[in-house]
């Protein structure tokens, strides 16, 4: 799915992913539309711009995340400032673009977007990590129940992810299948009761999973 309030570039957008075989099934130039029309459209991405003339982009990424079968959100903006950056992350967006991205940057990364890597502009991508360190010392809420036991598989593939890895890069190491990587990931999000990639490294920094073993 394609948010965008302009036209002549959600229409770009749209016929260049259509051209390297993505199914386009909606498009919006509204945020109110596009949460409106997922629940049936049921996307696996959506490519979202921040700025929309009813709510921002950020609010889109929230409401979409929130569906009973959320997309994977990639932002692609004209702002490349620092805080829209950290707020689209914050939101639950995996990957950030800015619009001078070329063609096959765009089609590159809503591929890896849509198998669950962190995709960012060259240059904002260690704006993010530092991020993550940020959050992740930041005072939790205490939590008397007992944390989930996870895998020592799981725990290997979340310590990598914490690091920073693709998940291309994480099956290379560990030595199994791009889908083995995406499963396990998807059995830790769910036992920790996590959402996305970012709550899931922070989890990960915040035990210390982002340091040499």
């Amino acid at each position: 799915m394609v948010v965008d309030d302009h036209p002549m570039w959600r229409d770009a957008v749209a016929r260049d992913l259509a051209e390297a075989g993505f199914e386009v099934v909606a498009t919006a130039g509204e945020g109110g539309k596009a949460v409106r029309v997922a629940p049936a459209a049921r996307p696996g991405v959506a490519v979202v711009d921040l700025q929309l003339p009813d709510m921002s982009g950020v609010a889109v990424t929230r409401k979409l995340l929130a569906l009973d079968a959320p997309p994977r959100i990639l932002i692609l903006s004209a702002s490349g400032e620092h805080q829209d950056v950290l707020d689209a992350v914050k939101a639950g967006a995996t990957g950030y673009l800015v619009k001078s991205a070329g063609r096959e940057e765009l089609i590159d990364a809503v591929r890896r977007v849509h198998a669950g890597d962190a995709v960012f502009t060259p240059g904002l991508a260690g704006l993010v990590l530092g991020e993550y360190r940020r959050l992740a010392a930041a005072p939790e809420p205490a939590d008397d129940g007992e944390a989930p036991r996870l895998t020592e598989r799981e725990t290997e593939v979340l310590r990598l992810v914490a690091k920073g890895l693709t998940y291309k890069r994480i099956a290379t190491r560990l030595t199994l299948s791009h889908r083995t990587v995406q499963n396990h990931v998807q059995n830790t999000l769910n036992k920790l009761q996590l959402h996305n990639r970012v709550e899931l490294v922070r989890y990960a920094i915040d035990k210390g999973l982002d340091g040499d073993e």
